[in-house]
C-alpha cells in the first residue's frame, strides 16, 4: 500500500496539551477504524504550527474523505517514493 506525508497547518498546534492529542487521536482512530483496510495512520510530528502525518492508504482520496470526516485539514499530501536510514 502507498505512503503518503500530510502536511497539516494547525496555528497552535505546538502548545497543544496532553487532553487535546488525546481527543484528537481518538477521533482520528474512530473515523479510520470506520473507513476500513485501505487506509492506516503510522505517526505525526507536531511542530509550532505544522502537523506532519505519515499513513499508509490505498490513494490520496481516502486521505482526503479521512481529512473530511474529522474536520482536519490536509493542506499538502505527497506520496513517499523512497525512505532513507543511517547507516
Amino acid at each position: 500500500m502507498p505512503k503518503f506525508l500530510i502536511e497539516r497547518e494547525i496555528p497552535g498546534a505546538g502548545n497543544w496539551t496532553q487532553e487535546d492529542i488525546a481527543g484528537i487521536t481518538e477521533k482520528s482512530c474512530s473515523i479510520l477504524k470506520d473507513m476500513g483496510p485501505e487506509i492506516e495512520w503510522l505517526h505525526s510530528y507536531v511542530t509550532d504550527d505544522k502537523v506532519y502525518c505519515l499513513y499508509n492508504a490505498a490513494n490520496e482520496q481516502a486521505i482526503l474523505d479521512h481529512a473530511a470526516e474529522g474536520g482536519f485539514p490536509a493542506n499538502k499530501i505527497t506520496e513517499v517514493k523512497n525512505m532513507l536510514k543511517p547507516l
